[in-house]
């Protein structure tokens, strides 16, 4: 199983199926159908295929699903979790009790289908920055509840984690300021706490001297058209890091990355990514 800092897989694994059974897997939640129409000893072999061309990602949480349902289950991943492939590629191949598969199929799959995208459209972004010398950032714009896991997907992807939450770093927003009346008077507080790490959002050329002067160590260029960016990078002389952010896509990234800034961050890759096309065909063993 592939690691995840501070996730408890085996939890995600049994809230997900006791959503999906209406109770807890041997503890009152069942699938009706196959219970119904599928023997008790029956045995099925499956091929898990994508049908897109994709950067694969959360292929052992699918297996978990399995695993948990049928504790004998045979598994074979035949990707890499980060490898790109081409449409048509076998990702994994399984044989175990029928009923365990069918009843564990969805669940699976709708875990690889989400994950698998965002690291496949994060892996475009990083390619259309290659050469440029940014570094691509996700955000806090995830599914509440999945937050770990789509960061695990944008990082196998290709990006860098920056922030998990609100808790492990501190960025001074446009409220903050107007509450504190001033950027000065915001780095300032946060600094009197003994936090010597601060990002500070400016949406304006102007408060970046004054940002920098207060103390702020990384600073988040806001809605900044290209040609408004670069100046902020030649005005900021790479006394700390700068990061665009905001409204950031596929088509634009490239003369985003190209003005000089250190990081560029996209909510796209966890707010947008289109599920990727992966099937799972079962037969009888």
């Amino acid at each position: 199983m592939t690691s995840i800092p501070d996730f408890d897989v085996d939890a995600f694994v049994a809230a997900t199926l006791s959503e999906d059974l209406g109770g807890p897997p041997g503890a009152g939640g069942h699938d009706l159908t196959s219970e119904c129409v599928i023997p008790s000893d029956a045995v099925f072999t499956g091929v898990m295929v994508s049908r897109d061309a994709i950067v694969a990602a959360g292929l052992p949480m699918a297996a978990a699903f399995f695993q948990a349902l049928d504790p004998d289950v045979k598994i074979e991943l035949l990707v890499a979790e980060g490898e790109e492939v081409p449409p048509g590629t076998e990702l994994m191949r399984l044989r175990g009790n029928a009923r365990a598969l069918l009843t564990a199929e969805r669940s699976a799959l709708n875990v690889v289908q989400h994950l698998t995208g965002i690291a496949t459209l994060t892996r475009e972004y990083v390619h259309r920055i290659e050469g440029t010398g940014a570094v691509l950032l996700d955000t806090r714009k995830t599914t509440p509840g999945l937050r770990l896991l789509e960061k695990y997907a944008t990082r196998t992807g290709g990006a860098k984690n920056y922030r998990l939450g609100l808790w492990d770093a501190v960025m001074i927003k446009d409220n903050h300021i107007a509450v504190a009346q001033s950027i000065g008077q915001a780095v300032g507080a946060v600094r009197a706490a003994g936090i010597t790490q601060i990002s500070v959002e400016v949406d304006l050329v102007d408060q970046i001297e004054p940002a920098i002067a207060a103390g702020a160590t990384h600073l988040l260029l806001d809605n900044m058209e290209p040609a408004v960016l670069r100046g902020a990078v030649t005005l900021v002389r790479a006394r700390v890091p700068t990061e665009a952010s905001g409204g950031v896509t596929l088509e634009n990234i490239r003369s985003i990355a190209e003005t000089g800034v250190t990081y560029v961050s996209v909510g796209r890759l966890t707010q947008s990514a289109p599920a990727a096309d992966i099937g799972l065909d079962f037969t009888i063993a």
